[in-house]
């Protein structure tokens, strides 16, 4: 019992205990690659959320090693994310109103709540949210983030600071304001740019934003471009990091819980995108209410440590896997390294330049940007690409969280669309006598006095009066309908009162008219379920057959349009539908 429940739990420390040793080597490789991406990003990320360089380390040390205990993934690398921070951002900064500590505190309540919400999802095995935000509106939501972090990273790259709050009046006011760039800043990011890009360029394996952070650092140390008007971190206090409790109005808290909430769905759908991707391509799976307590915990475990809100690293986690990480011990060494550099080298971070940091999160940003994919959907779906436009312009004109918030919501109509109205079928038989769908291709006929109904969702109080008003238009269409066969096995999932009335109400309805109502499949439950809602399945009754080829050969109607010699001897009908013979897939 112990041991399974320990496995239940840190399934990560369970792989870790069948390690080989041919791994390690990989694994040594791989976490210090990690590290040289990790750490100027994470220092990037600290300033986009508004707050000081070192909490970007501290967001990366406890959370990493959690994850590493308590994931499923193999090779995800936890830590700040371009959207996590965007999101925790707009929804503190108004509430701080420019008090740093409060601004501090507030991020790391709002990191808290973020993990409890992920916990009580994963309590409530509601996994199920990998799958919530479709990918269109994900492509919408990642490509209107990005582009809000490019306009606002952009004031710093050029030495500026807007005076609007709003994404589409600084972008009006960014050109009335290029006359009063500041030339070292401006030098400054140009240089951090081009040795970026010669790095990738001439050295792809080499970290990039690493050796420009570090040149542009040097660079403000020797020739003290600070004194020059340069924005550099300044003086950072590093070390252990001592807990504080939140000092603010617990009004504020309310405040924080619907972000948090949208924060926690965000960051999980992206995080089991990269999680996904990778465990398909190293031929594992993932077990997706696991992730969603190990994110919990991770960010619970951040905030402990005075860092902010996490997600899955898509970046550093392509780097792990390319650099051959096998296992969660390549989390556990970058953990360790980080912690050593934020406890004990963390002097040299108060000469990072603001406008390297910038160049970083743009160059971070335009990954993310990928309007291309959005534009491609138009020819490809339209639908998709209604959704995710929508989103895209929705997180530009009126702000990440609301953008965000409108994601989830067309998350769910774009679901209860599916469900309240699905695709239904009028079924036939083909030249064998497989039940086909009825359409262009002329493979599949009708059968002279009978309609076969199937529809593609489960039924429910919500879609039951549009079942009820689909059949009844498709027995209009029909001359001389003798009987009605409806699939029970795609609608007839549960049991739902309102769903039993409807079905009543057709029963009469097609009565009056002289048609036979039959349900085929789940004969069992759903004479339970007419026997508890009295609806009769007698003689004068709906009735039931066990599964669809049974349903056709006892009907009259069947009976009447093919002759009884050709109709093959039935012995006593099975009470319950037979499962070595399922009804095959529609064509």
């Amino acid at each position: 019992m112990t041991k399974t429940l320990f496995s239940q739990w840190f399934p990560g420390l369970v792989q870790l205990k069948h390690y080989q040793n041919e791994w390690l080597a990989n694994d040594i490789r791989a976490a210090f690659s990690v590290v040289a991406v990790a750490l100027p990003v994470a220092i990037a990320y600290a300033q986009l959320t508004g707050v000081s360089a070192i909490i970007g380390l501290y967001s990366c040390v406890l959370p990493m090693l959690v994850y590493a205990f308590m994931g499923t993934s193999r090779q995800l690398i936890v830590g700040p994310d371009a959207a996590t921070c965007a999101v925790i951002a707009a929804v503190v900064t108004p509430l701080a109103a420019g008090d740093p500590i409060k601004h501090w505190q507030l991020v790391m309540t709002m990191t808290a709540m973020t993990g409890i919400w992920c916990i009580l999802a994963s309590r409530l095995k509601l996994g199920i949210f990998a799958d919530f935000l479709s990918r269109p509106i994900l492509l919408g939501l990642l490509n209107g983030v990005a582009l809000t972090i490019i306009v606002n990273q952009f004031a710093k790259v050029v030495g500026l600071k807007y005076e609007q709050r709003y994404l589409l009046e600084r972008l009006w006011e960014a050109p009335q304001r290029l006359a009063e760039l500041h030339w070292p800043t401006l030098g400054l990011s140009i240089a951090t740019v081009l040795i970026y890009l010669v790095t990738k360029r001439f050295r792809p394996t080499w970290p990039a934003a690493m050796l420009a952070i570090l040149v542009t650092t040097a660079s403000v140390w020797l020739l003290h471009l600070e004194e020059q008007g340069v924005s550099v971190v300044g003086v950072t206090q590093g070390g252990l990091p001592q807990f504080q409790t939140p000092e603010f109005e617990l009004g504020v808290v309310r405040e924080l819980v619907v972000p948090a909430l949208n924060l926690a769905i965000v960051s999980f759908v992206s995080m089991m995108l990269t999680a996904r991707s990778f465990a398909a391509k190293n031929g594992y799976d993932i077990d997706a209410d696991k992730e969603f307590r190990a994110l919990g915990f991770a960010n619970i475990a951040s905030a402990f440590s005075q860092g902010f809100a996490i997600s899955g690293a898509d970046s550093r986690t392509a780097v792990n896997d390319a650099n051959g990480g096998k296992s969660q011990l390549v989390s556990i060494i970058a953990a360790i390294t980080i912690a050593v550099i934020a406890v004990f080298i963390y002097q040299p971070l108060q000469f990072i330049p603001i406008a390297s940091l910038g160049v970083v999160l743009i160059i971070a940003s335009l990954s993310l940007l990928d309007l291309k994919a959005i534009w491609t959907l138009r020819k490809r779906d339209k639908d998709a690409f209604y959704l995710a436009t929508i989103t895209f312009v929705s997180v530009l004109v009126v702000g990440v969280i609301p953008g965000i918030t409108l994601a989830v919501l067309l998350g769910l109509f774009q679901f209860l669309r599916i469900v309240m109205r699905p695709s239904d079928q009028i079924l036939g038989l083909d030249e064998e006598g497989t039940i086909r769908t009825i359409d262009g291709t002329g493979k599949a006929s009708p059968i002279p006095g009978m309609v076969i109904y199937r529809f593609n969702s489960p039924l429910t109080y919500f879609n039951a009066p549009y079942f009820k008003r689909r059949l009844l238009e498709h027995t209009e269409h029909t001359k001389d309908v003798g009987c009605v066969v409806v699939d029970a096995v795609s609608s007839f999932t549960h049991l739902d009162l309102s769903v039993m009335a409807t079905l009543a109400e057709v029963h009469e309805t097609l009565k009056k008219r002289g048609i036979r109502l039959i349900l085929a499949g789940r004969k069992r439950r759903l004479r339970q379920w007419c026997e508890l809602t009295g609806i009769s399945t007698s003689e004068g009754g709906i009735l039931l057959r066990a599964d669809m080829y049974l349903a056709i050969k006892l009907s009259g109607c069947y009976l009447s349009a093919v002759g009884e010699g050709q109709v093959p001897t039935v012995q006593k009908e099975p009470d319950l539908e037979p499962a070595p013979k399922p009804i095959p897939e529609v064509a």
